[in-house]
């Protein structure tokens, strides 16, 4: 009977009771932003990674007991919800819409909103510059409409399905600038050897945090407490700085490194 039940609980939640999971910890990261959450030949590389790792060692877990799931950005509170993974770092700005499902720890970094221009264009110097101009950003995002309402109400917006595409169109002379958060663009022009830039004026801020399970302080203050052995130790300067190379990139110093205070009351 007790074997039945068992076998039963594991039916509804494949996610704890997976043999291959057991002993394990479950992170859920982006795929497919390079120098923050990139699955390159089986491997996971980037910011984010980075900070999981550091973060997953001192709760005890090696590299080799971390289960890498990726966490589409529409799935992220489901994910948490659903118990399919024990924490998310995808860029996942602390809003108090998304604190309503889930909690966070953290923030472990400020993000602000910038823009990505070809190496050679000196015309574009931040958002008020483009007028005129051509701006890429991901469907759905509200990166381009923040520009528009805000800067520039004659630049022209395209839309296109990922950042991928959106760095081609700017090699290709097809748009001026990309925008969205500045160390996503940091890792686009990191991965473009040269080609690209970030300009370097961020207009937003976007505080990064760890997505957990609701109402878990507990779980919030050790992630908490690790973010800032991180920072202290010179780990998360060293991350930062690894995974934005030829870049010249400086995360916003009026907001980082942060104070990662998130998620510890109920």
């Amino acid at each position: 009977m007790i074997a039945a039940l068992a076998a039963v609980a594991c039916t509804m939640s494949l996610a704890a009771c997976g043999a291959d999971e057991t002993g394990k910890i479950r992170i859920g990261i982006k795929f497919d932003q390079p120098g923050l959450g990139f699955k390159k030949s089986g491997t996971y590389v980037g910011f984010d990674v980075d900070v999981a790792k550091y973060v997953a060692k001192k709760l005890g877990y090696s590299e080799d007991q971390i289960i890498w799931k990726e966490a589409p950005s529409k799935q992220r509170e489901a994910m948490i919800q659903n118990g399919d993974v024990d924490m998310i770092l995808a860029t996942y700005s602390i809003t108090d819409e998304r604190k309503k499902a889930v909690s966070f720890a953290g923030p472990y970094f400020v993000a602000g909103q910038d823009l990505l221009v070809r190496k050679d264009d000196n015309s574009i110097n931040g958002p008020e510059d483009l007028n005129g101009k051509r701006l890429c950003s991901v469907t759905g995002s509200t990166s381009a409409a923040t520009v528009k309402e805000k800067f520039a109400s004659e630049v022209q917006l395209m839309e296109q399905p990922g950042y991928a595409e959106c760095a081609t169109a700017l090699f290709s002379g097809i748009v001026d600038a990309v925008t969205t958060d500045d160390i996503i663009l940091a890792g686009l022009a990191s991965a473009s050897r040269g080609k690209l830039k970030v300009v370097g004026k961020p207009f937003t801020q976007e505080y990064y945090g760890v997505g957990i399970k609701k109402g878990d302080t507990q779980l919030a203050t050790k992630i908490n407490n690790a973010i800032v052995d991180m920072i202290q130790d010179g780990s998360w300067e060293n991350a930062i700085s690894d995974n934005t190379k030829g870049t010249n990139y400086t995360p916003d110093v009026r907001y980082n490194p942060p104070i990662p205070d998130e998620g510890e009351e109920a």
